[in-house]
């Protein structure tokens, strides 16, 4: 019998053109799995096959765990200090083995063991054609529609299956059976059965991977594709990058007669892409970005990574663009949060900020509307300013002399102190539970406390607009917050009913 199967691996390993050592690890994991069925526990059973002989080998084997750790699977694993009596100097995760009686492979056994094997050449079969294709380093799939899977698209390509989930479609697109279809691979996934190749024609990636196939300059890195953003099958954009003064980077990218942008938006669906000249420049990439809209002005946030872009009347709706797509857009492709509003918009929040800074100069340094009103005009927007700009600034300023500039810095830092205080004394009110609460830096507890938010409870009980206003976040990170410090509600209750 042993001569038997040294043939049968021989014959297998020839006519599925795989390893020996793959068929014979394939004959020991059936052997293993008809020798479990002579046991009633969940036990760890390992063959060793001799691959001259074709003797065999039978163990059962447990697995050393920590000993504060417990047995989580008796039947397959041992304690270390149990282990450390039979081995002394066994380690953590190895393992402790001792020989059983081999079972005979029989009619019945070899008839187990060759489903087993088969199944065994099967997979690996599909790993050496995955591994040949993946081992050609492309990044766009080329296949043809083969059938439908629950709602997902199985693409064929020679012998090798991808998958292109529902969600990963272009919407409106309509695929069948048959046709020729292009993908970017995004990964490579072995647990999924006939297809782990995951697709898709969604991605951002895909458009600067179709760029790259139709402009031969950004192969030759002459152009690079900084940014992408997508919203597939509609509208996309892309920032572009020249790394020589000779090509245009957005004459290139649509070609002669628009031929090869026209090539990419064929390829998805007629989706219409706006090519936008990437600068260093934050606001400046912000303006190309909202074309075709023409900005009036624009205020850079350096501190919440936002920007307030003013647009006359004739292109709000244009820099806007239909649902806020426009403007959704250039938001991904800069990754600066964009408010756009008209002049009139722009003028009303001016002056609600410049009336809260003139309160709080006038309060905090105990200065009459007339000097806030300076330090206004001329530039300092925050308390710190007043208090670390070089003296030398503060001295140019022509209703300012030396004893003047010394006493608002002086009471600047005094305030600033008196705040610090106010604040280090809240924060010492916020509970434990808020502070151990996973998604909340220090900064923002301390702008919390500042609001009367010293508990979990506190913050669970807030309405999204209410913690939007007090540290900034999203709409949809709030969101998330609450939702979060709310759970410790729903399992008390849940506890409370059990």
């Amino acid at each position: 019998m042993n001569r038997e199967m040294l043939r049968l691996v021989e014959a297998i390993s020839r006519e599925k053109n795989v390893e020996r050592d793959v068929v014979f690890g394939a004959v020991e994991a059936a052997l293993a799995q008809a020798t479990k069925k002579f046991y009633s526990g969940d036990v760890d059973i390992r063959v060793s096959v001799d691959r001259d002989s074709g003797e065999y080998e039978t163990f059962q084997r447990w697995h050393v765990v920590p000993n504060e750790a417990g047995l989580q699977l008796p039947d397959q694993e041992i304690l270390l200090f149990e282990a450390q009596e039979q081995i002394s100097d066994i380690e953590v995760d190895e393992y402790i083995e001792q020989t059983i009686e081999s079972v005979p492979i029989g009619r019945i056994g070899a008839m187990a063991a060759k489903q087993v094997i088969l199944q065994k050449i099967r997979d690996a079969e599909r790993e050496m054609l995955l591994s040949d294709f993946m081992a050609r380093g492309e990044k766009i799939f080329v296949g043809t529609v083969k059938r439908m899977d629950k709602g997902d698209m199985i693409v064929e390509s020679g012998r090798v299956e991808g998958r292109l989930r529902r969600t990963e479609m272009i919407p409106k697109e309509n695929l069948r059976t048959g046709d020729r279809v292009r993908a970017m691979i995004m990964e490579v996934d072995l647990t999924l059965r006939g297809a782990p190749i995951i697709l898709s024609r969604s991605a951002p990636d895909f458009m600067t991977e179709l760029f790259r196939q139709e402009v031969p300059e950004i192969e030759q890195g002459l152009l690079e594709i900084k940014s992408c953003a997508r919203d597939p099958g509609s509208r996309a954009k892309i920032a572009v990058l020249s790394h020589d003064k000779r090509v245009d980077p957005i004459g290139t990218c649509v070609g002669v007669r628009g031929t090869r942008v026209n090539g990419v938006t064929n390829e998805l669906a007629g989706e219409r892409v706006d090519i936008v000249l990437w600068s260093e420049d934050p606001a400046q990439f912000v303006i190309g970005a909202l074309a075709p809209a023409n900005v009036s002005s624009i205020v850079v946030d350096e501190e919440n990574h936002a920007m307030d872009v003013v647009v006359d009347e004739e292109n709000l709706a244009i820099a806007i663009g239909r649902g806020g797509q426009n403007v959704r857009l250039a938001s991904e492709l800069t990754g600066w949060k964009i408010n756009i509003m008209d002049a009139a918009e722009s003028a009303e929040k001016l002056e609600q900020e410049t009336g809260s800074l003139r309160t709080l100069f006038m309060a905090k340094l105990d200065v009459d509307e007339e000097i806030a009103e300076i330090l206004i005009t001329e530039g300092f927007t925050s308390l710190e300013e007043v208090a670390y700009v070089p003296i030398h600034e503060m001295l140019e300023i022509e209703s300012f002399d030396e004893d003047t500039v010394n006493e608002l810095r002086t009471r600047a830092k005094d305030a600033l102190l008196t705040m610090e205080i106010a604040r280090e004394e809240g924060v010492d009110a916020v509970s434990q539970d808020l502070r151990d609460f996973d998604g909340l830096t220090p900064e923002w507890i301390a702008q919390l406390a500042e609001h009367g938010v010293n508990t979990l409870d506190d913050l669970a009980d807030l309405a999204v607009d209410e913690l939007i206003d007090i540290t900034g976040h999203s709409e949809d990170e709030a969101k998330a917050l609450i939702m979060k410090a709310r759970e410790h509600w729903f399992t008390n209750d849940s506890a409370a009913e059990a």
